[in-house]
């Protein structure tokens, strides 16, 4: 079951019960759509009540994205543009970085992702966003930096940021906090 619920001061609110859910969940997408999910053994009335008990934190991830810096949505041009510019330009940087840090990386794939930046399998592959291309450069570094790490550390362990730390020159939590100010819409 999925419908839309108006709430008198958030708007619309996506909410939906099924049988995968095991506990109730609100969701803030960067579009700043609500999700609230829940499972069957709880009543819709409940749900709700528990969607107005988390009302201030909803406002506030709305407005965090709000104040984001959304990438436009693009056309079917610019995707091809942005796809064959990032083909180009993202396997060499990727090759770049791995070679200054001596790490080493199975393919890159350039994909049209919009919930994540990157990605890395265990076995080394790196999977990138084109919409990298609509980043400053330094950011674009600092995220094939990230997934270049997840080729010796496949979670985000301590030792894994301290590795993204140290080829970030101590910037990482610096750059993950502006790449915060960016989102694929």
């Amino acid at each position: 079951m999925k419908e839309i619920f108006r709430h008198p001061t958030l708007g619309d609110i996506t909410i939906s019960c099924t049988r995968r859910s095991t506990r109730t969940t609100i969701s803030v997408r960067p579009s700043g759509e609500v999700r609230l999910s829940f499972p069957p053994y709880i009543s819709k009335r409940k749900a709700l009540a528990f969607l107005e008990s988390k009302a201030e934190w909803v406002r506030a991830s709305m407005a965090k994205y709000a104040e984001r810096r959304s990438v436009p949505t693009p056309t079917k041009e610019d995707i091809e543009r942005m796809r064959s510019e990032a083909k180009a330009t993202l396997p060499q940087r990727v090759a770049e970085l791995a070679t200054r840090y001596g790490l080493k990386y199975g393919k890159v794939t350039i994909r049209a992702a919009r919930t994540k930046w990157g990605s890395c399998t265990a076995r080394g592959d790196i999977s990138l966003s084109l919409y990298l291309m609509t980043l400053p450069e330094h950011l674009r570094d600092y995220i094939i930096i990230h997934e270049l790490c997840h080729t010796v550390h496949l979670n985000h362990s301590p030792r894994f940021h301290a590795l993204v730390n140290e080829f970030t020159e101590g910037r990482e939590r610096e750059l993950a906090k502006e790449l915060r100010q960016y989102a694929i819409q």
